[in-house]
């Protein structure tokens, strides 16, 4: 089966992820899918599955004769989605030979515009798959399953020689907590790698240190009419803490290396309000400054309001793998190897995000991030070519041939 046919499949059947839910999985959706991938995994005779009670799924192929000693590596992918554009059943749209122009999307009067993606015209003459514009596609993360099981399959049919190989799909990667429950161990392999990334030949392993962050306001509301001096307005302190952080440090308006503040959300009244940012920079001492800023703007804000005004929560969310990885280089120098034996320019560029691969670096399990073949993830624009599927299968089929002999 074909790595795009097998998408074709996986993404109809919604899994979103739920944030600021408890349980874990944070949504039961994502234990359909797992249920789904529980059987194919055995159909293709993997051994030591295991679904876990919080949607971790775990496989192993046993190294072909010979090559038991060889070097154990991992493959993950995480199976839930967004919540956003996901409220509703997903119908993905194929289009062969694409001509690389504006594409519409269904009759959602939503188009694929080559002024706003400007990789479109190098697509031209795939075949591609997007949604109707309605919802997501779900090929983040799911073509990465996809090319895993593809990947598997092709092992086998081909008798290609191999060590052991480890696979597992992750639920809640979406939320930030994909890797909490993972379990090392049972995983097995020494080494690990992502699919969860963009464009074919992709690799990285650079990613944000990230938090969240919480402002919590507490106004003092009176009757608007008698109110001087008084009257302290949650909102409008809510506008004076996000007018102090710089603006053009914003996702709009940064690239490559360069951190951010992030306003996700955003509510309240004259008496109450909150503000929720994401933090992020690759460097640790940046990263630590703008901490440092938050701090300062709660810090002087109830010196101005008086205390209790304002009161901020740092959650730590994941740190920079690239700690990990420089130990370990071979992993970034064999993902090159395998994108060029696969015919593919390998591109190592920072994640401006994280993976799961972040958090389980951290816990022994150094795994850098690979491409899929995908684009414009999280939202109704989703699009992938079943062309740069087969590249990322085909790439990551010479990973394994390389670990065959090391």
């Amino acid at each position: 089966m074909k790595a795009y046919e097998r998408l074709l499949k996986y993404v109809v059947v919604r899994t979103p992820s739920c944030d600021g839910e408890e349980e874990h999985p944070s949504s039961q959706c994502q234990f359909d899918l797992a249920r789904l991938l529980e059987k194919e995994m055995q159909e293709l005779g993997l051994t030591d599955i295991c679904l876990d009670e919080h949607c971790y799924l775990y496989g192993k192929l046993p190294a072909t004769p010979g090559c038991e000693d060889k070097t154990s590596i991992g493959f993950i992918a995480h199976m839930d989605t967004v919540s956003d554009y996901c409220d509703h059943e997903i119908v993905p749209v194929i289009t062969e030979n694409y001509d690389g122009r504006d594409l519409p999307l269904g009759d959602s009067g939503l188009t694929l515009s080559t002024d706003i993606f400007k990789h479109l015209p190098g697509l031209a003459g795939r075949t591609l798959i997007t949604s109707d514009g309605t919802t997501i596609l779900g090929a983040d993360d799911k073509a990465g399953i996809a090319e895993i099981l593809t990947l598997i399959e092709r092992l086998q049919t081909e008798n290609i020689p191999h060590g052991p190989i480890s696979v597992a799909f992750t639920p809640d990667e979406e939320i930030g907590t994909g890797a909490s429950g993972f379990n090392v161990e049972q995983f097995g392999a020494k080494y690990g790698y992502t699919l969860d990334g963009d464009t074919e030949g992709e690799i990285q392993y650079e990613n944000f240190n990230a938090c969240k962050a919480r402002f919590d306001i507490q106004g003092f509301s009176v009757h608007p009419g008698s109110s001087k001096d008084t009257m302290i307005n949650a909102c409008l302190v809510a506008m004076e803490i996000n007018s102090l952080l710089p603006g053009m440090e914003t996702p709009r308006g940064t690239e490559d290396y360069e951190g951010f503040f992030h306003l996700t959300d955003m509510s309240g009244d004259c008496a109450k309000a909150q503000l929720n940012y994401i933090v992020r920079d690759h460097d640790k001492n940046f990263f630590e400054a703008r901490k440092n800023t938050l701090r300062l703007i709660e810090k002087n804000l109830n010196a101005k309001w008086g205390e209790g005004t304002v009161t901020l929560t740092i959650t730590e969310q994941y740190k920079n793998m690239a700690e990990i990885i420089d130990g370990c280089m071979h992993l970034i120098d064999n993902a090159k190897k395998a994108a060029e034996a696969a015919g593919i320019e390998p591109q190592v560029i920072p994640i401006r995000g994280g993976t799961d691969g972040c958090q389980l670096s951290f816990k022994g399990l150094p795994c850098p991030n690979l491409g899929t073949g995908g684009h414009a993830y999280h939202g109704p624009y989703e699009h992938i070519t079943v062309e740069g599927m087969d590249k990322s299968v085909d790439m990551i089929v010479e990973l394994v041939k390389i670990y065959a002999e090391m």
